[in-house]
């Protein structure tokens, strides 16, 4: 199977460098080059490859490339091409893997690293295709590394219900809408967590805290931006710049403080005017529930 890939990076000679070594192996396949980070990311947006191979520490400084370019990804697409950092500095290792990039390659750049981060490559994207296969794309859905979002198969979350068609004796099963599991990886430590215990995401710089109904709270290594677009809306929505809440856990919504209150909890968690919208939506699907006003 060939794999396209992107190369960017500010130095031309280096995109050069990077292409040949790549030649040489043949289930690689070039597509194009950016040399700035507007462009990289434009790239990326229009043939959506495999691999990039990243600069982070361009000598061009106009340029813009940084880690934060892996972020501006999860904005559009549901499925991030795997990253092979290419730089000259090692200082940046640490805070790229936070990213979970696939390797992280000092140049200039060796041929036998190069091969073992091709190999890395390979075998993430292999790991990748058994959460590609979802059955129910009404329950499932699913997000790379850090957090893959898949369904939870239990007996008690499947339930069949029979009904007659119209002119037809044959009964119809009719499938429970399944709850959602995320799974936060990190280092090769898989933590799955039933949705429905997650009281609100919260940001903290490039990664985010997920706060649950046990007191406990998770550290994912993912934007807040990044969980607002892959969660689903019927369950979580943005109130704040730095908050994420579950729907289902908010027990009073104050309009004239901008403040949403938890369940079972003194937690109040602020909302801003830009998010008005969503508390406003929020509101209402508590009044369309069983609701008594008095």
């Amino acid at each position: 199977m060939s794999h396209t890939y992107i190369i960017i990076d500010d130095n031309p000679d280096d995109v050069t460098k990077t292409q040949a070594i790549a030649e040489r192996f043949r289930n690689l396949s070039f597509v194009a080059s950016a040399n700035n980070y507007d462009d990289g990311v434009n790239l990326i947006l229009e043939h959506q490859p495999r691999l990039v191979f990243l600069e982070i520490d361009p000598s061009d400084k106009k340029s813009s490339l940084s880690l934060s370019l892996i972020n501006e990804l999860y904005r559009y697409l549901s499925v991030v091409p795997k990253i092979i950092i290419t730089t000259s500095k090692k200082e940046l290792a640490y805070e790229a893997l936070k990213y979970e990039v696939v390797d992280y390659l000092l140049k200039p750049l060796d041929i036998n690293d190069f091969r073992k981060a091709i190999l890395k490559f390979d075998r993430a994207i292999k790991s990748d295709l058994p959460h590609m296969e979802v059955k129910n794309p009404a329950a499932t859905f699913e997000v790379l590394d850090e957090a893959i979002v898949e369904e939870l198969e239990t007996d008690e979350n499947a339930v069949e219900i029979k009904t007659v068609v119209p002119n037809t004796d044959a009964p119809v099963t009719i499938a429970k809408e399944q709850s959602l599991i995320i799974c936060v990886k990190s280092y090769g430590d898989y933590r799955y967590i039933d949705s429905n215990d997650i009281l609100y995401f919260e940001a903290d710089n490039n990664s985010t805290d997920i706060h649950l109904n046990n007191g406990e709270m998770i550290t994912a290594f993912k934007t807040l931006k990044h969980f607002e677009t892959v969660l689903p809306e019927s369950q979580f929505l943005r109130i704040h710049n730095s908050y994420i809440i579950n729907v289902n856990q908010v027990s009073r919504i104050h309009t004239g403080n901008t403040v949403c209150y938890i369940k079972n909890s003194t937690t109040k968690l602020p909302f801003s005017k830009s998010y008005k919208d969503n508390v406003d939506l929020i509101i209402n699907r508590i009044a369309s529930g069983n609701y008594l006003e008095i």
